[in-house]
């Protein structure tokens, strides 16, 4: 099982110190998972995520674009990871790890995409995990640091990526840092 989830910045949302958690509402097919909004999911106000493909460096800057760190805790299924959208809406990146999200560990990835569209004239490019690297190269998350005072997370990653799902298609090796912080 693989999480990916989307956010966007809204400037009303309230003080992480004064909100509550709150449980999802059973609207769509993911409250059938009983999946509860975890308190230890964190916006992103400040920090970078940065992504090399190929010959390519991205970046989400938290200030601007919407950058989350994620917990997901489904029955007995555990995960974390980032996900993040750049402020024009033509950049995506997601990333997820079975387990527990915590200070100097390093995991195996569970799911990767990055999504790009140039303009309207384009289809969208989509890089998704590649399942014929191996099963236990899909690549590595490791976080150095998490939740600690103004703190979210800061770690590496690499992981596998692929244009379609045939065993014959290139893969590329993505790497990526992030550094994320409250404020």
């Amino acid at each position: 099982m693989v999480a990916i989830s989307s956010c966007q910045k809204d400037e009303s949302v309230k003080d992480l110190d004064t909100a509550k958690p709150q449980v999802a509402a059973a609207v769509d097919s993911t409250s059938a998972l009983n999946t509860v909004n975890n308190p230890d999911n964190f916006l992103a106000g400040k920090g970078i995520l940065k992504i090399t493909i190929q010959d390519s460096t991205y970046t989400f800057d938290a200030a601007t674009d919407s950058v989350a760190f994620i917990n997901v805790h489904s029955g007995e299924s555990k995960y974390f990871g980032i996900t993040a959208i750049n402020k024009a809406h033509t950049m995506s990146f997601g990333i997820s790890s079975i387990g527990f999200a915590s200070a100097n560990t390093t995991s195996r990835v569970a799911g990767s995409q990055f999504l790009f569209k140039a303009d309207d004239k384009k289809p969208v490019l989509q890089y998704t995990l590649t399942q014929f690297v191996g099963q236990d190269d899909s690549g590595k998350i490791s976080i150095e640091k998490y939740n600690n005072d103004n703190l979210i997370a800061k770690g590496t990653f690499f992981t596998f990526l692929a244009k379609d799902d045939k065993a014959n298609s290139p893969f590329y090796r993505v790497e990526g840092s992030f550094e994320l912080q409250l404020k």
